[in-house]
């Protein structure tokens, strides 16, 4: 049984939902001593009580389970804020605006921390009308690929699904996008700024040193 369900979580989860042990157990249908003794460390809830204890501390019961707490932060959250978790074992992509517990085969999933693209991971930007044009440096084989490309604005999501032996290559309409983020099966996920002055031109860029240079000058000029 995992620790979690049991003793002084349950009671600071309760306690949390502004419960008392009596009106707890009248949701759960069971007595307050059966609470008393859980969070006193001298009995553990059955597994058939698991779904109603989540619903009743008002959480999920993937919360329950992980050992997870996740607060409500994303009220004003917007698609700038959005995190990805890849599963380990079918290479599923799931996407969320915010903090999230998240599942799947089993595993429970992390998300996915971006780093910036690098000179084995290059990434070409052009703008063409009211397009960008988005491609990867990057080889397309069985057990090397780029898995999703995806572009990112404050309301907006454009993702991309990418296969082995195909392109590493994506179109995205404009509308306001700021980031650019895509996914390495190997070393993991990318993200790189959007900067108007520097992909606003026609242009592509694949030098990671010198574009990085002129990201800092942008920011400067266009903060």
């Amino acid at each position: 049984m995992n620790q979690y369900v049991t003793g002084a979580v349950i009671r600071e989860l309760r306690e949390k939902a502004n419960l008392t042990q009596a009106e707890f157990a009248v949701q759960l249908g069971i007595s307050d001593k059966t609470v008393s003794k859980w969070e006193t460390g001298k009995g553990y809830p059955d597994i058939t009580l698991l779904e109603p204890i989540a619903e009743a501390l008002q959480i999920s019961l993937a919360e329950l389970l992980s050992g997870n707490l996740i607060r409500n932060r994303n009220v004003s959250a917007n698609i700038l804020r959005s995190r990805f978790y890849i599963c380990p074992v079918c290479g599923n992509i799931i996407h969320s605006m915010g903090e999230a517990v998240i599942s799947c085969h089993g595993v429970q999933l992390l998300p996915a921390i971006p780093e910036q693209s690098d000179e084995h991971h290059k990434i070409f930007i052009e703008r063409s009308e009211d397009e960008y044009y988005v491609r990867i440096e990057h080889e397309m084989t069985k057990s090397h690929y780029i898995s999703l490309i995806a572009a990112l604005s404050p309301d907006r999501i454009d993702m991309v699904k990418l296969y082995p032996e195909g392109s590493a290559e994506a179109r995205f309409k404009l509308r306001n996008v700021k980031r650019i983020c895509f996914y390495c099966n190997k070393d993991g996920l990318f993200s790189i700024e959007v900067i108007k002055g520097i992909d606003d031109r026609e242009s592509a860029y694949d030098d990671t040193e010198e574009r990085r240079e002129l990201e800092q000058a942008a920011a400067k000029l266009f903060g």
